[in-house]
């Protein structure tokens, strides 16, 4: 066993002494009316605070959250160096806090994050991951208090630099909350990294006032002061000057946006829209968000009603629906339709999001495989093309077209010594209908990854074959795409 090990095994020994509660415990604390045994001698050993608290010799209440000791009114009857256990009441710290503080205590490590999709109070997000959103901001501020109120070191500079990470990627009104904690717990690092963000977002200082003291406001005006002059100095003529801090603008404008979405603040893209003019058509908001974010985050950003659903980006001109259908996503597919996404508009190639995932079902179905995509379900890619396909058939009926989306065959031709062996099952495979081509692509998807009966035609075996050689999910392209 190596150290490393010998070191885990210990932590983890300790640990369970405080997950299995009352055993060898000597001491009991109350925490918001509910329970937490512990054992002194741990305690004492790792902390400053509580080896004072045990040893003292005044009588003490309770502990509240700056450290320090409560008269009888605290609620506590006797010493707690009696014979026999007595209920210490802890103030003004959460029971979550605290016990992920003892946690620290007896193991040395800690998580301070809520576990992952779980509700919180200040989380409106279904199935949020919690890694920078406002309950885990909140959580880890709440944490490092409790460990500077106790004294535990070690928990402090571990939170200030989950923290230092949150902020990178959380909401402005986060940030400049974390300013303020950091201020007042005189964590110079943490300070430096949010006024260098909150200087760099761009708000007014009218709307800082709101949420920050007037002294800090100075501040981070001063830090923008000084940030403006150093451009300046880098440009050498004046002209050159203005169209680099106007690109500049707009390039924080466009990181703050995207750190709004990744964190689920649209109210803050709708103020950034309103009062900075930002243009979410020109920053690709709607594109970012359909592949990094949240079907919810999506809607949402559509009913601000600023972004144009059907806007082609980058040099190939993919519209956010093209990037729907390659993720192969059929919750982001649904909520493009339904604020008008057309299934009909092209890319410079000439490529529909219809196309696209024609071409994928079939890839897989004809191919056995889809090069560049990695495991996701073959309903998804049934259910995509569902959708795309129903609504290109709307838009033709609207328009009076007679040459309806399903006129064109969904799969890829074959070639001239293919076409010879089977010129019949050709014929007929062009004369299929919507409904009859639906249905050969719900036989073709429940038939993925299953074995073969033996006594199947000797025409389809190299197929099937080439078919059961692959994983029965789908794949799916990795995000990176070129807008």
């Amino acid at each position: 066993m190596t150290p490393e090990d010998s070191l885990r095994s210990l932590s983890l020994d300790y640990l369970n002494l405080l997950i299995n509660g009352q055993a060898f415990s000597d001491v009991t604390f109350s925490v918001e009316g509910r329970l937490v045994h512990a054992h002194r001698c741990i305690l004492a050993a790792r902390s400053l605070f509580f080896r004072k608290f045990f040893c003292g010799s005044d009588t003490p209440g309770g502990l509240d959250a700056s450290g320090s000791r409560m008269g009888q009114t605290g609620g506590l009857a006797s010493s707690p160096r009696g014979g026999n256990p007595h209920v210490i009441p802890v103030n003004s710290v959460g029971y979550e806090v605290f016990l992920l503080m003892l946690q620290f205590l007896y193991s040395g490590q800690v998580s301070v994050v809520p576990q992952k999709h779980e509700p919180r109070p200040n989380c409106g997000e279904r199935g949020c991951w919690h890694t920078h959103c406002t309950a885990a901001v909140d959580l880890a501020l709440e944490t490092l208090v409790a460990a500077r109120s106790f004294g535990v070191e070690q928990l402090a500079l571990l939170t200030q630099k989950q923290l230092a990470n949150m902020v990178e990627k959380a909401s402005i009104e986060d940030v400049m909350k974390v300013l303020i904690a950091s201020r007042k717990q005189d964590m110079h690092q943490l300070w430096t990294t949010c006024s260098h963000l909150v200087a760099k977002s761009g708000l007014p200082p009218e709307v800082l006032a709101k949420h920050l003291p007037i002294d800090v406001v100075a501040k981070i005006e001063e830090l923008r002061l000084k940030s403006s002059l150093a451009r300046r100095s880098l440009m050498p003529h004046h002209h050159h000057d203005l169209s680099g801090a106007a690109a500049d603008l707009e390039d924080q404008k466009i990181r703050r946006m995207r750190r709004a979405l990744d964190s689920s603040d649209v109210e803050l893209v709708k103020l950034m829209v309103m009062g900075e003019g930002l243009n979410l058509d020109d920053a690709l908001a709607l594109h970012y968000a359909v592949e990094n974010c949240s079907r919810e985050v999506v809607k949402a950003l559509l009913e601000l009603g600023a972004a144009d659903v059907n806007y082609p980006a980058g040099p190939a001109g993919k519209t956010p629906l093209h990037i729907a259908a390659e993720m192969v996503s059929p919750d982001m597919v649904a909520v493009l339709l339904d604020h008008h996404a057309d299934p009909n508009v092209r890319t410079l190639d000439g490529v529909t999001p219809l196309d696209v995932l024609r071409t994928l079902t079939s890839d897989f179905l004809f191919k056995g495989a889809v090069p560049g995509l990695t495991h996701i379900e073959p309903n998804k890619l049934r259910l995509c093309l569902e959708l795309v396909q129903s609504a290109a058939l709307v838009i033709s009926r609207e328009e009076g077209n007679a040459n309806a989306p399903s006129s064109t065959t969904i799969y890829p031709p074959m070639s001239t010594e293919d076409h010879a062996c089977s010129s019949t099952s050709s014929g007929n495979m062009a004369n299929l209908n919507l409904d009859s081509r639906m249905v050969y692509l719900n036989l073709g998807a429940a038939q993925m990854g299953r074995k073969l009966n033996e006594g199947e035609d000797s025409s389809h075996n190299n197929q099937r074959e080439a078919m059961n050689r692959h994983d029965p999910s789908m794949y799916h392209h990795s995000h990176d795409h070129q807008y």
